[in-house]
């Protein structure tokens, strides 16, 4: 580690970006950049659909023409300066006109993750309190029927699918194309109406609010304003340059701070071309199909991407694996010399890369979560040009990226321009918190203005909470949460995330926690990604009926155990697995195991499998597990089961760990 404790962006040399600021600085809140967008490019494509197995596009005239007449309509239903417009559904460019059509009411926009359960939706509406809620479809709109009165502020609700909605005589339920027509009558009477609108936006006006990740308890929703959302815009663009035309596929939520960057801030200032796919299901096919210039995917996805390369793989003719496997092994081999493998991209990365929809990609990112170094090795040996991204929602997201001659699996990069990373409280090898300064950070909380408060240092600057230090390069590097950095009885320290993300590497593990803290050695419960490992087992013939049984399988535990003894050999001795146990069900989102951006909660771990922890740490070989787990759909199952606890060394025995501890 180096010495090194502040690095400021100003000192990288990052693309000009003059352009990009001056659009900005032109139109400085939302609805007028994108009216400024349709009038000088009324007929370029600013947004595309697939519907049916076709691509409709939205031309930046449209664009605005839709979000004219929703804003107008939002008006008569009442919104003013300072409310609050909410908006739930997958990727759609409809959710995008309806946040621009609440920031020119002077209104803040609320995004709500898709798959949110009711009283998650309930405890957000009930704080915010929106008066329109703009809901995709009849799964969405199901969910605000089903709360009632509970929601007293919501007094429309607005759907733009037909689908199902014939049933429903709520009142408040109004089609999106009904909602545009009343826009369309105001504007017929006064033409001037929107642009009167739009005229009255000021920067300053906050304009969105984004949930935090909530790890330890209920989201708070950061506020960003116009001037913010759009000035980090363009410092971004500085970084990983977008032109006009670039093509970007929106895969993530667009609750997510990353997701609003992309699909509305960069949409809007460099006029790069968002593509909203058919469905969740079929983003990774329609990314083939578009061929994005740009592509920003979860570690998680990128995870289950590798995963899925090396599941085909084992589909295939052994010459085939062979092949694969040897021109892996090169291409990591020439990147860990900083040269690409040109016979391996002949006969293997190049067809991949098209395979995958890579082809065209001029930068690719990964970010809101630690990725494993091998996952990262494995893609950018492919050709990939992947980045790594650091941020938090705070910050309007990302604000570190590495260099494009200057990428380092093991760090997150540079602080872009007008952005100063510090490190606070560092300890003999450097190693302390990570604070970060830059005039568009958020301005507060909503509504909690004590956790605003203690947000923040003496100086302005934003505690991350995070553990991290700056190399010899200036480059950081995030080690892990500084509430999570652990320590074994015996003075282990080790960083729980470290040892997971290098699990989730394997083809076969979708999800792991780490355990040790105040034990005498490091433990995991493990959970297995079941489309991979039950392929695996029918090519055995190894029979099995559910998630559940197929864990509890011997076979099942002997390849777990060869894949936890591989990530062992990596790592100090004092640091390794000695103990771990394949959980019966799979960590959920909607079990508040969680967040809704894939961050294990640990809390929640630690209480609700607190009975499996011990016996990690005692001398049985078995847990018996009764229990009920229920459904998205309400629906329940009792789960009975035996679960082996793996002894991958001889771990000490009880009675030796109090000896050890005391």
């Amino acid at each position: 580690m180096a010495n090194l404790t502040e690095k400021s962006g100003n000192d990288i040399q990052w693309a000009d970006g003059s352009h990009h600021l001056k659009a900005v600085t032109d139109a400085d809140t939302l609805p007028k950049l994108l009216a400024a967008n349709a009038k000088a490019h009324p007929n370029q494509v600013a947004q595309r659909e697939k519907d049916f197995g076709i691509w409709n596009e939205i031309t930046w005239s449209q664009f605005n023409d839709h979000v004219a007449k929703m804003a107008l309509a939002f008006k008569e239903f009442g919104v003013v300066p300072g409310d609050v417009v909410a908006l739930i559904g997958d990727n759609r460019p409809e959710w995008v006109w309806g946040e621009v059509a609440a920031h020119a009411n002077q209104a803040m926009s609320l995004g709500i993750y898709r798959d949110a359960l009711e009283d998650e939706i309930a405890y957000l509406i009930n704080y915010a309190e929106p008066k329109i809620v703009v809901a995709e479809d009849e799964e969405q709109v199901d969910k605000f029927l089903m709360l009632g009165d509970k929601i007293p502020s919501i007094k429309k609700i607005i759907y733009h699918d037909t689908r199902g909605m014939q049933k429903y005589d709520d009142p408040r339920l109004i089609y999106l194309a009904d909602v545009e027509k009343i826009g369309a009558d105001i504007l017929a009477k006064n033409p001037n109406a929107y642009a009167d609108m739009v005229a009255a936006t000021k920067t300053d006006d906050v304009a969105v609010l984004c949930t935090t990740s909530g790890t330890t308890s209920n989201p708070k929703l950061s506020m960003w304003k116009h001037s913010a959302f759009l000035g980090h815009a363009v410092n971004y663009l500085k970084a990983d340059p977008m032109s006009a035309g670039d093509e970007y596929l929106a895969v993530l939520p667009l609750s997510w701070v990353m997701e609003q960057m992309y699909s509305v801030a960069w949409n809007l200032v460099a006029r790069m071309i968002v593509n909203f796919p058919e469905s969740e299901d079929t983003a990774m096919s329609d990314l083939r199909e578009i061929g994005p210039h740009f592509v920003l995917l979860s570690p998680r996805v990128w995870e289950v991407v590798a995963a899925d390369i090396r599941s085909r793989m084992m589909e295939s003719s052994p010459w085939k694996q062979k092949i694969f496997d040897w021109g892996v092994e090169r291409g990591i081999a020439a990147l860990d010399r900083g040269e690409r493998d040109q016979v391996a991209e002949l006969i293997l990365f190049r067809a991949l890369r098209d395979r995958l929809g890579f082809s065209r990609l001029k930068s690719a990112a990964t970010g809101g979560a630690a990725m494993g170094p091998d996952t990262f090795k494995f893609f950018q040996a492919m050709g990939v040009p992947l980045k790594q991204l650091y941020g938090q929602t705070e910050g309007l997201g990302a604000y570190t990226i590495h260099k494009w001659d200057e990428v380092d699996h093991n760090s997150v990069g540079y602080p872009m321009n007008e952005c100063t990373i510090s490190i606070i409280n560092p300890d003999h090898e450097g190693l302390g918190e990570i604070v970060v300064s830059h005039p568009n950070l958020m301005s507060g909380y909503y509504k909690n203005k004590e956790a605003s408060e203690e947000a923040f240092d003496d100086q302005g600057r934003f505690l991350t909470g995070d553990a991290g230090y700056l190399d010899d390069k200036g480059h950081l590097v995030v080690i892990d949460r500084i509430k999570d950095l652990s320590e074994t009885s015996t003075q282990t320290r080790f960083s729980p995330q470290f040892i997971e993300n290098k699990l989730k590497f394997s083809t076969f593990v979708a999800e792991a926690v780490i355990l040790g803290k105040d034990q005498p050695y490091i433990a995991a419960m493990i959970c297995i990604r079941y489309p991979i490992v039950s392929k695996w087992a029918e090519q055995r013939r190894i029979a099995f009926t559910t998630y559940t049984d197929l864990a509890a399988r011997p076979e099942i535990y002997q390849l777990m155990r060869e894949e936890v003894e591989r990530v062992n050999e990596t790592l100090p001795e004092a640091q390794r697995i000695q103990k771990f146990v394949l959980l019966y069900k799979e960590l959920d989102a909607d079990d508040g195991e969680l967040t809704r951006t894939k961050k294990v909660r640990r809390s929640v771990i630690a209480e609700k499998y607190a009975d499996i922890i011990g016996k990690l740490y005692s001398d049985d070989e078995r847990v018996d597990i009764d229990t009920v787990i229920s459904f998205q759909d309400g629906t329940k199952q009792r789960i009975k089961t035996s679960l082996k606890v793996e002894n991958l060394s001889q771990a000490p025995k009880a009675a030796e760990q109090r000896s050890l501890a005391s």
